[in-house]
């Protein structure tokens, strides 16, 4: 409390109802400083409620500056006079709660996990040890998933075209995988839970973008190639990847002539990318990560714009070797905002069915 002496007129000429005015002046005045000590001691997540708390005690509803800033000027100069100050100091706590100075807490994805046990641990009275390590880890599982397509981002930050990148690293799984639509829609149910709860229970006010991003059964489906055409002369115009990150771009202009996965190309080291043999080429193999099953051990011949995309990184892509998961995101997200998509239903994994489209049309053997 600033104040040294604090002087309150209770307006009336009456000892009893001073009385009696004064012992709710008093509890008014114990309960705003209970207030403020707990706001003081606040992790930066909770102040934001602690100020609200604050200017209810003070007989205000808690504003935003910008609401403030709207008000009536008589209403402003109200809530101005009651902030208090001393020798000329304004009491900065009470002035947040009154002004709209406290800001909203910054709360990042990881965060919003650890955050989440505690607010939600009435769905988990009664569980024993086995039963909570189920209901936890597909929890983990969704934001460890969410961290490495997008980043750990504050969630009023979060936008739509982050939940579809995420969508899209999900749908090229269940193709690259054979997994069921399933298997993402779960991923999505728990991370929206995690992000819901943290938003309501903390009183963030965000507007998440979480809402029709699930799977139907028929969503996982064979994604249509890129045609000829298309690549040409889109994708490989001059200058039309100039925007993308040269690791992203390498890796892309890789596919074109190869049709390997991006999480393959992603894992090419300077052993297995051989460009001083008569014919380059690439090894997909189990070098320090596992592969897809023993058919897709296999080199591959650099050709073209591949052949020429490769002489830039012979030594691999240290970016994405350890998260291979945030570059579909990436070049997905550069070729959307940059008109380079056939169709909406397109993604960067559409250059590996285009590949296999040129082969059989070629006459190559299925089984290669």
């Amino acid at each position: 409390e600033q104040r040294e002496m604090i002087l309150i007129s209770l307006h009336t000429d009456s000892e009893s109802v001073a009385k009696t005015k004064a012992d709710q002046v008093w509890q008014e005045l114990i309960e705003a400083w209970e207030a403020k000590m707990a706001g003081a001691g606040a992790e930066a997540e909770d102040r934001l409620p602690h100020a609200k708390e604050l200017a209810a005690r003070r007989g205000y509803r808690y504003l935003s500056a910008r609401q403030v800033a709207s008000l009536p000027v008589d209403d402003i100069l109200k809530r101005v006079e009651v902030v208090p100050t001393r020798r000329g100091k304004v009491d900065q706590q009470e002035a947040e709660a009154l002004l709209g100075g406290a800001r909203p807490p910054v709360i990042t994805v990881s965060r919003a996990l650890e955050i989440y046990w505690t607010l939600a641990k009435d769905k988990t009275i009664g569980k024993s040890d086995d039963q909570m390590r189920r209901w936890e880890n597909p929890r983990k599982k969704a934001i460890k998933n969410f961290i490495s397509v997008v980043g750990d981002k504050a969630l009023g930050e979060i936008s739509g075209d982050d939940m579809l990148d995420f969508r899209d690293w999900w749908m090229e799984r269940l193709e690259e995988e054979d997994l069921t639509p399933n298997s993402a829609n779960k991923d999505l149910i728990h991370l929206g839970d995690v992000l819901k709860t943290v938003n309501r229970m903390k009183r963030l006010g965000l507007v998440l973008p979480l809402t029709d991003l699930s799977f139907k059964e028929g969503d996982a489906k064979k994604k249509p190639p890129f045609s000829v055409a298309w690549i040409k002369d889109k994708l490989l115009a001059p200058g039309a990847l100039d925007g993308l990150n040269p690791e992203a771009r390498t890796i892309l202009l890789l596919m074109v002539n190869t049709g390997c996965r991006p999480s393959e190309l992603a894992a090419l080291t300077s052993n297995t990318i051989r460009l001083d043999h008569a014919v380059p080429h690439i090894s997909i193999e189990p070098e320090g990560r596992h592969i897809k099953s023993k058919y897709a051990r296999r080199t591959i011949p650099l050709l073209g714009v591949s052949l020429d995309a490769a002489k830039g990184f012979p030594n691999g892509f240290p970016r994405y070797l350890d998260s291979s998961a945030s570059l579909s995101a990436t070049v997905n997200k550069f070729l959307r905002e940059n008109n380079l998509m056939e169709s909406d239903h397109h993604t960067m994994y559409s250059l590996r069915h285009s590949f296999e489209d040129r082969m059989l049309a070629a006459g190559i053997d299925d089984r290669i």
